[in-house]
């Protein structure tokens, strides 16, 4: 295993995009509803502005980091939603 398969969200997408169990068709709808607010999207653009121009302080970066992995964790679980909406359409549910 590479190094970057021991990451956060390396383990979590292990965890999580296994088939079994699926998830129920309110679940996954209810998953794939979810969004960063306006004001974090705002952060987000803000913190990325600073990264490109090479201003971003120590914590800046932390911070950018977090929204980072909080984004590829809602991208798996959302991965799993629509997975489970597509294979339970394909079955006729």
């Amino acid at each position: 295993m590479s190094i970057e398969s021991h990451s956060e969200t390396a383990i979590f997408q292990r965890l999580v995009l296994p088939r079994e169990p699926a998830v129920s068709h309110e679940a996954a709808r209810s998953l794939l509803s979810i969004e960063f607010a306006r004001e974090d999207l705002d952060r987000m653009h803000t913190l990325s502005e600073k990264a490109r121009s090479g201003a971003l302080t120590p914590a800046e970066s932390h911070e950018l980091e977090n929204y980072e992995r909080v984004g590829h964790y809602l991208a798996i679980l959302q991965s799993k939603a629509r997975v489970a909406l597509r294979t339970d359409g394909e079955n006729g549910s």
